[in-house]
């Protein structure tokens, strides 16, 4: 009965180890399908509109082209539903200085629309969706960045502080990694909202910033941001893609191919994305 019992338990064992063997095999080699699936997708680089997002349901949105990047606008909310760019190592090394005085009114956008005497005296900073400094490879593109299309209504310690920090960390990605993607926009909680101005721009409750990287190992992160005066340290606004996805109600990157797509959308480890 022993020697039975013996030979039951080395069976298990084996069974086990072979298990984890095969395991171990599929994992590696899917591991490096999706690093080659993702550097040829990345190859061809995102620039449609229903590359980065699909189409938003039961929202208005009138897609805006830029040199620098692409946004869904709300002639409703008069500001971004979200704003989308591609940031690559090459746009971090122009020369563009910030203008002064650049802000100006969208005539791509239908009125009423933001303007100046919205913002003058409201309390709240013109917080750019894609922030001039990703733009300082191009005049035209640098200057885009200020049309209020671009702008949300935005906590001034946010948009100097951990809003700024978070940008900071992008373009450091981006000079480490190459290139990434890079989509970010407002976000409301509630049913009532503050607006500013005479052309009642509405203040978001809350901001969200999702980046992917295909180069090597495909990755992603995702943050949520209340429009407060934060203060916090990064990792405590990080979030996987995949909940961004579920508080926002959008799907981003809707056509990368499945195995890259589970990776990016469900890690969220801040300390893979520091190493050079």
């Amino acid at each position: 009965m022993a020697k039975y019992r013996y030979y039951i338990s080395l069976m298990f064992i084996l069974s086990a180890l072979a298990v984890f063997s095969f395991s171990h095999v599929s994992y590696s080699s899917r591991s490096e399908n999706a690093d080659q699936l993702a550097h040829e997708y990345n190859r061809q680089e995102l620039t449609k509109a229903s590359d980065y997002i699909l189409p938003l349901k039961g929202v208005n949105e009138q897609i805006l082209r830029r040199k620098g990047y692409l946004a869904s606008y709300n002639r409703y909310t008069k500001e971004p539903n979200w704003v989308a760019w591609h940031l690559t190592k090459e746009h971090l090394s122009g020369t563009v200085k910030r203008p002064g005085n650049a802000w100006h009114e969208d005539p791509q956008v239908p009125s009423p629309r933001a303007t100046h005497a919205d913002y003058k005296k409201s309390g709240w900073s013109r917080g750019h969706m894609c922030p001039a400094g990703d733009n300082k490879w191009d005049s035209d593109a640098m200057y885009d960045t200020f049309l209020y299309s671009n702008v949300c209504p935005q906590h001034p310690r946010l948009n100097s502080g951990d809003w700024n920090e978070i940008e900071i960390a992008c373009r450091r990605w981006a000079q480490n990694f190459n290139d990434i993607y890079i989509i970010c926009g407002p976000i409301y909680f509630r049913k009532e909202h503050q607006t500013i101005g005479a052309n009642r721009i509405m203040v978001p409750d809350a901001f969200f910033k999702v980046v992917i990287c295909l180069n090597g190992t495909p990755k992603g992160i995702g943050f949520i941001c209340r429009n407060t005066e934060g203060n916090r340290r990064k990792d405590m606004y990080v979030n996987s893609i995949s909940q961004v996805e579920r508080i926002t109600g959008m799907t981003f990157f809707p056509n990368l191919p499945s195995d890259i797509s589970f990776m990016v959308k469900n890690g969220a480890d801040i300390k893979s994305w520091d190493m050079p």
